[in-house]
């Protein structure tokens, strides 16, 4: 018996990076998966069926939903992945650019949340919601700005959903990942002059790398399954030891190499 058996889960961002990652492992442990994005299903995508949508648009997110429900009866799990990169220095940061990256992901999480929420209110059998955050939701980054601001608030919102629907069995928890190797990082750490700044990046995770999708899919896994039945409200940090604290060169002077 694996993990997700006869579960009906709704992922998001699911044509690559983390959400592509989820979509495969939740069907590998036993989900029926219904996979959302504004890019094309990709050929190997091991989704049951495939919604383009753009997770800041309400009416297609509520079709989306209305759907996938309509087809299996239910939604029990959605996982919203759905995200775009963004930031610099405040005063340099255009209002459309602001706009988009919270409309995103900040509001796309919400809208997702919203609909499927209603559908769990409605077949009254519980359900779990897992939002992909990160790390920059928990504390500031250089040039970050919009995109922590953005990640925060999925942080929070979450706790909220976890306030507010726990008593009608439904679980909220998010993810937040440390720097992941997926096409959106891939295409930050390649911009000119991201070299230099790529390395700090990796060498301030204890472990030495980046963190893969699998890895994050992995824990999506593990809050949307039964063995996570009393985990709500809860920001899990996946972030291969980035925020476990600084690192000086200490230990390398007592030997440890």
């Amino acid at each position: 018996m694996t993990r997700l058996d006869g579960k009906i889960a709704l992922i998001t961002g699911a044509a690559s990076g983390i959400g592509a990652a989820t979509v495969d492992r939740f069907a590998t442990e036993g989900a029926v998966v219904a996979g959302l994005d504004v890019e094309p299903r990709p050929r190997a995508s091991s989704a049951t069926s495939w919604w383009d949508v753009d997770v800041r648009e309400e009416t297609a997110v509520a079709a989306a939903v209305e759907g996938l429900t309509g087809e299996h009866g239910r939604v029990d799990v959605v996982v919203n992945a759905a995200g775009v990169a963004g930031g610099g220095p405040v005063h340099l940061l255009d209002l459309g650019e602001w706009d988009r990256v919270l409309d995103v992901n900040l509001t796309g999480t919400f809208l997702v949340a919203k609909h499927a929420i209603a559908k769990m209110l409605e077949q009254d059998s519980g359900g779990t919601i897992v939002n992909i955050a990160s790390i920059e939701g928990l504390e500031g980054t250089e040039g970050g700005s919009v995109y922590n601001a953005s990640k925060a608030g999925v942080v929070v919102l979450t706790k909220n959903i976890a306030i507010d629907y726990g008593r009608r069995r439904i679980r909220a928890n998010c993810i937040c990942p440390g720097f992941i190797d997926t096409p959106m990082t891939a295409s930050i750490f390649g911009m000119p002059g991201m070299e230099e700044a790529r390395e700090r990046f990796i060498a301030a995770h204890k472990l030495g790398r980046l963190g893969r999708p699998e890895e994050i899919a992995a824990a999506a896994t593990f809050l949307a399954s039964d063995d996570a039945s009393f985990v709500t409200g809860h920001a899990l940090v996946v972030d291969g030891g980035y925020t476990a604290g600084q690192s000086h060169g200490i230990v390398e002077l007592m030997g440890l190499g």
